[in-house]
């Protein structure tokens, strides 16, 4: 079988590593969001994108989730202590990667060409592909505040200000990044991880145009992120709330509805399956928390099996 998971974020990319540990390399291509890269320090970051890779390279903090284990932060302190912006917290070899990564782009590399050769260097079978090798930047509309960039409202301000609604920067003259359309075309399934709806998985929807299946008997199965009206880390039940509605599966049940054949919720809210399958779906009950590398595994065996269930 052949897997397409779009991505985004810590919740992505674990079970991203579980569909790589079940899956040849060749059968699984993960697509991650770009909307939140942006320019820091003279830099190009990519967060998800290398939250994603790190996590599969076996090189992301376990206890954060995003950034490098056995992290250094000399860099970060000595910037620090000369007044530049230390808002975003950048580690020792975190900031090899941007330096690279902005060496090559400079140079004329697409981002999906250096992502390809970073994830060679560590050792990252399956495919890793950008949502597009042009930029996209996820702006925040709020109350306070009016526009943020998405950094700008996640990690300056700490999600602190009431949401109002999102939009892609950039989004008419974004592409697929090459390879992403012929792989989707011939997908048995589509996963969509358990990331924000919001700013994790429509920009990747928006950029591949993806509305419906490619074709009949394709699935396009979405994990809910929220667990018991709660996320298990980022601000999507918050955004949820701040726009009226009520933080829940249901609620993402219902963001995808038209496009989803298949959706996983976690057993908090088994009462919610019958009204899922209502919108047109088939409701998967299970454990969706992913504590451990056993977590994962389990998640991402009950996400093929339901691909295999006629």
């Amino acid at each position: 079988m052949k897997i397409v998971a779009l991505a985004g974020g810590v919740g992505g990319a674990k079970l991203a590593d579980g569909l790589a540990r079940l899956l040849p390399p060749e059968d699984l291509t993960i697509v991650v969001n770009t909307g939140d890269d942006f320019e820091h320090l003279g830099l190009i970051i990519c967060p998800d994108l290398d939250t994603v890779c790190y996590t599969l390279a076996g090189q992301a903090n376990p206890q954060t989730g995003w950034g490098r284990r056995d992290e250094t932060f000399l860099a970060l302190e000595n910037l620090r202590h000369l007044g530049g912006p230390d808002w975003f917290t950048l580690g020792d070899r975190d900031l090899g990667t941007h330096l690279e990564r902005t060496r090559r782009l400079k140079d004329g590399q697409p981002l999906s060409q250096v992502t390809r050769g970073f994830c060679q260097a560590w050792g990252v079978k399956p495919t890793i592909l950008p949502m597009s090798d042009q930029p996209v930047c996820t702006i925040v509309d709020t109350v306070e505040h009016g526009e943020l960039a998405f950094q700008e409202y996640f990690v300056r301000r700490r999600c602190e200000p009431r949401v109002r609604g999102f939009r892609f920067a950039g989004l008419e003259a974004a592409r697929p990044a090459p390879g992403i359309q012929e792989t989707i075309d011939k997908a048995t399934a589509i996963v969509i991880c358990p990331s924000n709806p919001w700013v994790s998985i429509d920009p990747i929807l928006a950029v591949l145009q993806l509305r419906s299946p490619v074709h009949q008997s394709q699935s396009i199965i979405a994990v809910s992120p929220i667990l018991g009206g709660r996320t298990v880390k980022g601000p999507a039940a918050k955004m949820y709330v701040e726009m009226g509605i009520p933080p829940s599966a249901i609620a993402v049940a219902r963001h995808y509805q038209g496009l989803v054949t298949n959706f996983i919720l976690d057993r908090l809210d088994i009462d919610l399956a019958g009204e899922i399958e209502s919108l047109g779906m088939r409701a998967l009950v299970t454990d969706t928390l992913m504590k451990s590398s056993p977590g994962r595994l389990r998640l991402a065996q009950d996400v093929l099996n339901l691909v295999e269930t006629p």
